[in-house]
């Protein structure tokens, strides 16, 4: 775990392949975990593809739409390596980014081992969504930087 008694803020990474959904949605509730909790100064996010799509999934845009978050302008991006050796934590979401932490890297890497939702039914990537929220405030809630 990393040292929250150091000045720099812990950098978190959402990684996945294309950088349209899963990630996404992590990446969106982190954000709002890090506001709802005041860590703006604490926490630095990073979310990014190693194949990005050329846009967010409709059906992940919708879902999130549902809990009051837009995603309808955020486009998908390529996470750079720079970013990842940089970050504490990379959380890849299930997808094959076996090449995405850095040999040599001391930071810890978690796969959530979620769902594609792309192309699934409304409910389904609700589930995902849900599982999605519920992980980001695990994570937070462990790191104990509002404390």
């Amino acid at each position: 775990m990393t040292d929250t008694t150091d000045s720099d803020p812990t950098r978190i990474a959402f990684v996945c392949v294309q950088n349209a959904g899963r990630s996404q949605m992590a990446y969106a509730f982190a954000r709002q975990e890090r506001a709802d909790r005041g860590l703006e100064a604490r926490i630095e996010l990073v979310t990014g593809g190693t194949r990005p799509a050329d846009h967010v999934h409709d059906v992940v845009v919708d879902a999130m739409g549902d809990v009051g978050i837009d995603l309808s302008d955020r486009t998908p991006r390529e996470v750079t390596f720079d970013e990842i050796q940089r970050s504490d934590y990379v959380v890849t979401m299930g997808c094959s980014a076996d090449d995405v932490c850095p040999a040599g890297w001391a930071g810890e890497n978690r796969d959530w081992d979620l769902d594609d939702p792309d192309g699934r039914p409304t409910d389904e990537v609700a589930r995902i969504r849900d599982d999605i929220r519920q992980r980001v405030a695990a994570l937070f809630d462990e790191l104990h930087l509002d404390e």
